[in-house]
């Protein structure tokens, strides 16, 4: 497979690339492309594989303007090896086929040569399976799946945000320590739920801790009540969740109106953001994040005030976690094709591989490295509960700890992924 190369729209022809759209005029949209290009200058072409609705539409939206963000920085510099960068986007729907044929398209009929951008862990998975038969590198910034750096793991896809078994390893020990012993599970019935809940599971069986029920929750509940019910019944110290999106609003709010909100102890797994913000009042547990707008660090200010003025009619008044990891990952994309001084997609996948970002740089406390054998950035985890004492209206969270990455880090991933040999990923180089 070393000689097969991507370019231009050589890939589907005629017959074949109708039965690849066929029937699919309605479904892929709203489309939004930005041309703007110095002329002569093939611009650099990213596909944003971002949810607009369904269950993470909130956070894929947040996700895109972090990513748009890094792209216009780059741009106003004059682009990327004399090359402006740019990008079309649509909407991935929170839903694996959805996601599977807008990563098609991008590549096939859009001359995307990357892709950028997820939430939902299948999703992911999906595009993955697309981005890797074709070579090309897929930045996964946002779904959280122990799975994405496991077992669905991919030479080409780059993992970026936090995963389950991050904040379970940050949060589960002290917990079942101090808390109790007598855990039940809260869960989405799907990949990012099932492999989050069985990380949960592993590291409070390793503490002396158990595990008395696990509760699958189809995805899109709205009513938790029969769920809230068997919790108030069976008298749990501790209740894990790994709900998301708009599940954990709808959770959230529920549990606020029923006082369970006290005891038993809740553990949120990871809440994004855009998941919070506009309902603090039922904000409650001890939950996981990657990055806070108040940290008092060097940059962090700056980087809000920057992210303000880019979105300044944006529904959020200020960068979460979501917003930050499109961010990070896109900024490290690009840097990456300036150091290999080229957009040949072997080059920039092995300057991935050797990423190492300062603390300072990453706007975190401790130093982050992208892990060469799983694709994951490796960095500091924070565990936050809500805020008592707000300096304002945004001030949600109150850091209460910080992991640093090897004590924070997956175990399994690395015997769990397999990586395809470099001579073996088809020749991409836009």
């Amino acid at each position: 497979m070393r000689g097969r190369q991507i370019s231009r729209r050589s890939v589907l022809k005629g017959s074949l690339m109708a039965s690849v759209i066929g029937g699919t005029g309605s479904f892929f949209g709203p489309w939004r492309e930005n041309h703007a290009w110095a002329q002569g200058a093939k611009p650099i072409k990213l596909g944003l594989t971002c949810d607009a609705s369904g269950q993470y539409g909130n956070s894929g939206q947040d996700d895109f303007r972090g990513i748009k963000m890094a792209i216009d920085e780059f741009n106003a510099k004059g682009g990327v090896l004399g090359r402006q960068v740019t990008f079309i986007t649509a909407d991935t729907e929170t839903t694996p086929a959805t996601g599977s044929r807008v990563a098609e398209r991008f590549i096939t009929r859009e001359d995307c040569t990357i892709l950028v951008g997820a939430l939902h862990s299948g999703v992911a998975n999906a595009i993955t399976q697309v981005a890797s038969k074709y070579g090309v590198i897929y930045m996964n910034t946002n779904s959280s799946a122990p799975s994405e750096a496991g077992e669905n793991c991919s030479r080409v896809k780059f993992v970026w945000d936090g995963n389950g078994t991050n904040f379970s390893k940050a949060s589960v020990k002290n917990s079942v320590d101090s808390i109790g012993k007598n855990w039940m599970l809260l869960t989405n019935d799907y990949v990012w739920g099932h492999t989050t809940s069985a990380a949960t599971k592993a590291q409070v069986e390793a503490a002396g801790g158990r595990i008395i029920d696990n509760l699958l929750v189809p995805q899109n509940t709205r009513d938790f009540t029969a769920y809230l019910l068997k919790i108030q019944q069976a008298k749990p110290d501790v209740v894990a969740t790994a709900i998301g999106g708009d599940d954990i609003k709808a959770l959230r709010e529920q549990v606020a109106q029923l006082k369970l909100d006290g005891k038993p102890a809740w553990i949120n797994n990871q809440q994004d953001w855009p998941d919070v913000w506009g309902a603090p009042d039922s904000l409650f547990g001890v939950f996981g994040t990657t990055w806070y707008h108040k940290l008092q660090l060097p940059g962090v200010a700056e980087f809000v005030k920057k992210w303000q003025a880019a979105n300044k009619d944006g529904p959020i008044p200020v960068p979460g976690n979501v917003s930050y990891n499109g961010y990070m990952s896109t900024r490290e994309l690009l840097r990456a094709i300036e150091r290999a001084g080229s957009t040949n997609n072997v080059k920039i996948i092995k300057e991935l591989e050797n990423l190492k970002v300062s603390a300072t740089d990453r706007m975190q406390h401790f130093d982050a490295y992208m892990d060469p054998v799983t694709h994951q950035m490796q960095q500091t985890i924070y565990l936050a509960r809500r805020n008592a004492k707000p300096a304002d209206n945004t001030d949600l969270f109150e850091i209460i700890s910080w992991t640093e990455p090897k004590s924070a880090a997956d175990d399994a991933a690395p015997t769990k992924c397999k990586l395809t040999p470099y001579e073996q990923v088809p020749t991409v180089d836009s």
